[in-house]
């Protein structure tokens, strides 16, 4: 009798745990692009040059036909900023920090408007106050951004602020560098906040549709914050559990007492 009721009481015990820590997320809910058959979409890729903003760090090289008077303008003279990469290392970049008023330093040229500018831009003006000083001669102005990142939280399985050598990234990517969302991530309603000459813009995104394809903002630009919600069933299952806990191990300890009598 005693043993009997010990293995359904253990039978019992482990249904429980099993409905506790078990909810059913529809396999819809778990697709990207649910139902998207073959199709070529073209997406607007002539504004995806980003336009630098303050706090932004560039990293600016001159080169010339004559090499010596070149690194003259190669002097690093700028900000220290220690940054995470996409593998997780920290490492320490030095560049022109573009200051609350949107200016760079820059050598022999002094204060120099950045914010508000592409990188085309810049190099362009760089290289006209070169030429037109007379300082070199043929210059040749390379411009890249030293802390051009995204931020991924919430329904990922690893949140990350991830840090894109080649300044090109998309949304999908993102997630992907991030090791993907979790069986749990709302799919339909995907977060991206964006902030643009100082407003933060908020857009709602669907990834079980094609819509991501067409869409502006299929590629991201720095700064861009991506945040993933939990769904119906990743909020159920943390209730449920909060919930039944107590009253569960109250039943089992009941049970092992029963047990223990019993067996005397």
């Amino acid at each position: 009798m005693g043993n009997l009721f010990k293995t359904r009481l253990s039978n019992t015990a482990i249904l429980v745990l099993m409905l506790i820590f078990t909810s059913c997320v529809h396999t819809r809910e778990a697709v990207y692009f649910d139902g998207v058959k073959n199709a070529e979409f073209t997406g607007d890729i002539g504004n995806l040059e980003p336009v630098i903003q303050e706090n932004d760090l560039l990293s600016i090289t001159v080169s010339s036909l004559n090499p010596e008077a070149s690194q003259l303008f190669n002097v690093s003279n700028v900000a220290i900023s220690q940054m995470s990469t996409i593998s997780g290392s920290m490492v320490q970049a030095s560049g022109y920090l573009v200051d609350q008023d949107g200016f760079i330093q820059f050598p022999f040229l002094g204060n120099l408007k950045a914010a508000g500018m592409t990188k085309k831009e810049l190099q362009k003006g760089i290289t006209t106050q070169l030429v037109r000083q007379k300082l070199l001669l043929e210059p040749i102005v390379n411009i890249r951004y030293l802390n051009y990142k995204v931020s991924v939280l919430g329904e990922v399985a690893r949140p990350s602020v991830l840090t894109i050598p080649n300044e090109k990234v998309t949304l999908l990517e993102a997630l992907g560098l991030a090791g993907d969302l979790t069986i749990y991530a709302k799919r339909d309603n995907v977060l991206l906040i964006r902030e643009e000459n100082g407003k933060k813009k908020l857009m709602r995104i669907d990834l079980t549709s094609d819509e991501i394809f067409s869409s502006p903002n299929y590629y991201l630009r720095p700064n861009d914050i991506i945040y993933v919600e939990p769904n119906k069933s990743k909020v159920a299952s943390t209730s449920r559990v909060n919930q039944w806990l107590p009253l569960m191990f109250s039943a089992l300890s009941f049970g092992i007492i029963a047990v223990d009598r019993l067996a005397r």
